[in-house]
Formats: C-alpha cells, structure tokens, sequence
C-alpha cells in the first residue's frame, strides 16, 4: 500500500496540522504510515534545518540555502522516505522537493531548470504520488504567524511570500493530476474531509 503524500503551502497555511491529522487518522484504521518533514526528519536534517531558519548573523545566499536544503532532503529519502516505501508503508511528508521550487526559485529567483537539477538529484527521481496545496493570501498565513518567534523565511517581506504563493499555484496547475489545491480559509474540518476524500480514493489501488 505504499503511498508518498506531501503537503506544502506558505507561512501559516495549516499544512502541518492537517499532515498531522492525516497520519491520525491512518494510524487509527491501522493502515502502517510514517510522517516525516522538512527540512529535517533525520539526526543530519534537523542541525541542517536549525541553520537554514534560524541563523541571524550570517547571509546565506539562494544557491547555499538550496544546496543546503537539499542536502537535508538527500539523507530523508536515502533514510526515512525510500526505505518506508519499500516496505509498503504510506509516507507523509510535510513539505518536499516543491518547496525548493517555490522559495528558492519563485521567491528568491534562482534559475528554475538549476533548482529542478539540484532538486532530482537529491531525491533520486522520486516523486509523490499526491501532493495538496492549503492555499492561503500570503497576508493571512503571516497574520497566523506574528505571535510566534519568526525563522528567517517568516521575517520576509510580503512581496517575497506572494511569489511562494504564486509559484505553488503554478507547480499545481502544471501537474494537476498530482496537485490538489484546498481553499485553506476553509473550517479546519472541512479541509480534513476534503483531504481524506482524496487519500482514500487512492487507497483502494494500492492494496495487494
């Protein structure tokens, strides 16, 4: 049944939360599933992940920010991701290769074909089966975020975030018999619902 879902989205989309309530909810039909995120997921990752968000008194330049992000993704799939899948166990993944392509090409105007390179070879070709998009006003998901100590992404400008968003709403419309775009203004429960409708359309053709 093995199954690779990832959820992105901006600041403040919700996407964590609800990756969390989708692996709740495996879990409770005993369906085997695994969730992981990015950057991060590993022992490697997560010094990678503290560096790329939290580091003050150092610029780190697009071309460092995603070789570095991709580093981290290098050793979630060689450790968590492709062994999961192997064993036929559904991996969720808050956040993936789309990321990259949205921040460090849309928002930070790396070159798209460099990224997509950099991006394959890190993950060895591996794609995910269904991705969804909790799309939010770049404005919105910030507001969510302000009573929180901010990472560097978060202390970005607005402009910076409405480039994300817009190159998440191109990657889904692109490929969007893998992208499923949920309204993330939506009640907290009718995106879960609108979520689980999809997984568990999936789920019948993974069975052996």
């Amino acid at each position: 049944m093995a199954l690779f879902i990832t959820f992105e989205g901006g600041e403040g989309s919700g996407k964590s939360a609800q990756s969390r309530v989708l692996y709740a909810k495996l879990t409770k039909q005993a369906i085997p599933v695994v969730l992981t995120h990015e950057p991060g997921g590993t022992p490697l990752g997560d010094k990678m992940s503290h560096l790329l968000k939290w580091t003050n008194d150092t610029d780190i330049s697009p071309m460092t920010e995603l070789l570095l992000f991709n580093a981290a993704r290098a050793q979630l799939v060689t450790e968590i991701v492709k062994p999961s899948l192997k064993k036929g166990v559904i991996v969720i993944c808050d956040r993936y290769a789309d990321s990259s392509i949205a921040y460090q090409s849309y928002g930070r105007g790396l070159d798209l074909e460099i990224v997509k390179l950099v991006n394959h070879t890190a993950t060895q070709g591996l794609k995910p089966d269904l991705t969804f998009l909790l799309n939010t006003p770049s404005e919105i998901g910030l507001a969510r975020k302000k009573q929180q100590k901010q990472d560097r992404f978060e202390r970005e400008n607005l402009a910076f975030h409405q480039k994300v968003r817009q190159g998440y709403l191109k990657l889904a419309a692109d490929e969007s018999e893998r992208w499923l775009v949920v309204d993330a203004s939506q009640s907290k429960a009718k995106i879960t619902k609108l979520i689980w409708q999809r997984v568990s359309e999936l789920l019948p053709q993974r069975r052996v």
